[in-house]
């Protein structure tokens, strides 16, 4: 119906008007399937071509602000109990007495929240500094994560005179933030305080009006370090670690710089002082150091306790000096803290590159150059 019939003999054939429109639907089909072949042949280009530039574009700048993105929670975390402890013993010393442990268990609904918000940490406290109580020598207001998720609190023997003693300031975590005066990184160790773990403990030290009293930190599982941490380091083209101010190595993904280890040569301890020495505490001096340990000693004092209670005590009635004692805090010959000289980020050490992690006290270490050596 309505179509022209073929000729009967040869010749060019004739196609009625549906086979013409057939015609032309196949050769539409045929050329928006070429269309859309090369559309995406173009498209996978030119996310070739970025994805090359993109890898081109990220170097160790960029991996040491993802460090320093990675664990800042941690440290907001730690700057959180800082700032409750030196209010609650400032609040104490205005009372005119010493602080006590009980005094200290109103830290507990802060050190809960911060566990139960932050999976990276698995533990957080204070510490107190040798001879801050009156009614211990020493103590750790220490909450960590158990296996179930529960909160539970850190029981350790810590009286001097028991073999089972806990000396904890020597231990890097504590001797960093109170002779530095800065926040601090340490590790990876076996935590045998708390955990039996491989982990890293943050610090920094807590101050009121210029004394040192002690240390607020935050434990981190070095698996839980490292799956926050490895991938920025995997992005790079080449070898790299994280070093803390002694050198140790905390991440890596050198094959000769294992974690746990020593990384010798650079001055790391300058690269680590600049980084953090903008989380100073600026509510007194930053004064450290054997002296600041000995200044919370002096609290109990060998002649006579009570007037070396007016030491803290009078810290609270003393606070209008605090404006002006914070004034000369930048001044080292003022704080009892050597004055660190900043290292420019890429600064070059014996084939190495160094590159601080903003205000995190860990560096990255790279090799001179960006490169790496068959070796590593």
């Amino acid at each position: 119906m309505g179509s022209s019939p073929r000729p009967a003999g040869g010749g060019t054939h004739v196609l009625d008007g549906a086979a013409c429109a057939d015609a032309r639907e196949a050769r539409a089909r045929g050329a928006a399937a070429s269309a859309n072949a090369n559309a995406n042949e173009t498209s996978a280009q030119h996310a070739s071509a970025a994805s090359a530039a993109g890898a081109a574009a990220y170097g160790p700048p960029e991996a040491a602000a993802g460090v320093r993105d990675a664990l800042e929670c941690v440290f907001d975390a730690v700057a959180e109990t800082r700032t409750d402890c030196a209010r609650l013993l400032a609040g104490v010393a205005a009372e005119g007495r010493r602080p006590t442990t009980a005094d200290l268990a109103d830290l507990r609904p802060g050190l809960h929240e911060r566990l139960a918000q932050l999976d990276l940490m698995s533990g957080a406290g204070f510490v107190a500094a040798p001879g801050l109580l009156d009614d211990a020598e020493a103590w750790l207001e220490w909450w960590q994560t158990g296996p179930g998720g529960d909160v539970r609190p850190l029981l350790l023997d810590l009286d001097p005179e028991h073999s089972a003693y806990s000396d904890y300031t020597h231990w890097e975590w504590y001797a960093l933030a109170r002779d530095t005066g800065r926040r601090a990184v340490a590790g990876p160790y076996v935590d045998y305080l708390c955990s039996d773990e491989y982990s890293l403990t943050l610090s920094a030290p807590v101050n009121v009006d210029g004394r040192f009293t002690g240390v607020a930190a935050a434990d981190v599982y070095l698996p839980d370090f490292e799956a926050a941490v490895m991938p920025v380091l995997q992005r790079l083209p080449g070898p790299a670690c994280l070093v803390n101010s002694r050198g140790r190595v905390a991440v890596s993904t050198y094959a000769r710089h294992l974690a746990g280890s020593l990384l010798k040569g650079p001055d790391f301890a300058s690269a680590a002082g600049a980084a953090g020495a903008g989380d100073a505490d600026r509510t007194g001096t930053d004064a450290r150091g054997a002296q600041g340990a000995q200044d919370a000693r002096d609290l109990q004092g060998a002649q006579d306790a009570r007037p070396q209670d007016a030491g803290l005590a009078g810290a609270g009635a003393g606070a209008g000096a605090a404006d002006a004692t914070a004034e000369v805090a930048e001044v080292a010959g003022d704080t009892g803290v050597a004055e660190v000289p900043e290292v420019a980020a890429g600064a070059e050490y014996d084939g190495l590159s160094l590159w601080p992690c903003g205000d995190i006290p860990l560096i990255l270490v790279t090799a001179a150059g960006g490169g790496a050596s068959a070796e590593d």
